[in-house]
């Protein structure tokens, strides 16, 4: 076997290595003043000059949200400012805390998951039509809002364009008029996407969501060749295990949440109004009900109300 002596590396043969370092270095500095992608600004504390937003609190720790054109979380005992959030060149519209996320939509189309504990960005997805949706644009009579009109409406389709559910983990759905889409919330991933049926439209300001479910009606004006109406309503229930369903209804039919599994599915005065179990997928029967099973035994603390009064 032969020997040979390590290579003594004279000034000529060390420039390629030098070049090697200082490219590297460049490179690491220049990632490091790299701009971020979503062009993301998180402070503790910090000023987003927010104003004031109702969100529910899915979680007793939950902070108080403020959105526009940043979110700040504020603690709900001291009122002392715990984070700030922007996003540059975009205005947050709404803030829906899911757990230990804060769930945001901004004016560009884009939606944000941010861990509540540590205000970090847990990710970002950009919604196809959201942005337009929101802005009202291309629709009749939009070039005829005024400034005070425009920020009203986005503020309401904002606030109904995110739902969230908590089984069997925690998930989001975006909805617009053309397209929802389901994420799983831990890292954002896509489980599914839909759209309607031709000559239909979702009805984003009608979704109601449960803890396992999230209702979207549908309406319809397309007809068939001898001219019949194609489903003139219904909705629509997503779940992020994929096991969802289609209920028959008319175009107008107002869902109400009565609980964690619960809704009250109010069809008009010829259908009328039942109650829907959202986690079952189907009609649920009072505890009182002679069809229910053991009818005969009530339940200690009495039988729930199913129907609340309905509101005229």
């Amino acid at each position: 076997m032969s020997w040979k002596p390590l290579r003594t590396l004279t000034p000529r043969s060390a420039l390629p290595a030098m070049a090697v370092l200082l490219v590297l270095g460049a490179g690491a500095a220049a990632h490091a003043n790299r701009p971020v992608p979503f062009g993301d600004q998180v402070s503790a504390p910090g000023n987003a000059q927010a104003s004031p937003v109702v969100a529910q609190s899915a979680a007793p720790v939950v902070p108080d949200f403020r959105v526009g054109p940043g979110l700040e979380a504020y603690d709900p005992s001291s009122g002392a400012l715990l984070w700030s959030y922007r996003r540059d060149g975009a205005t947050a519209l709404h803030v829906t805390p899911l757990g230990q996320s804060a769930v945001v939509v901004w004016d560009d189309g884009m939606v944000t998951s941010v861990e509540i504990d540590n205000h970090q960005v847990r990710w970002h997805r950009s919604v196809p039509g959201l942005s337009d949706w929101l802005q009202g644009v291309g629709e009749p009579g939009a070039d005829q809002r005024t400034d005070a009109q425009r920020e009203q409406l986005e503020l309401q389709r904002a606030a109904a364009a995110v739902q969230v559910a908590s089984e069997p983990e925690p998930w989001v759905q975006v909805l617009t008029p053309g397209l929802t889409m389901g994420f799983r919330d831990r890292d954002g991933d896509l489980r599914f996407n839909a759209r309607p049926q031709d000559g239909c439209t979702y009805d984003p300001l009608r979704a109601v969501d449960t803890d396992i479910a999230v209702l979207v009606p549908r309406s319809c004006t397309a007809t068939t060749g001898a001219g019949h109406q194609v489903l003139p309503g219904s909705i629509t229930g997503f779940r992020l295990d994929g096991h969802g369903y289609v209920l028959n209804a008319g175009p107008k039919v107002k869902i109400t949440r009565l609980d964690a599994k619960r809704v009250q599915i109010d069809d008009g005065p010829l259908v009328g109004t039942r109650v829907f179990d959202t986690d079952q997928g189907a009609s649920a029967i009072p505890c009182d009900s002679p069809e229910a099973p053991f009818a005969a035994v009530k339940p200690q603390d009495g039988c729930p109300v199913a129907v609340p009064a309905a509101d005229h």
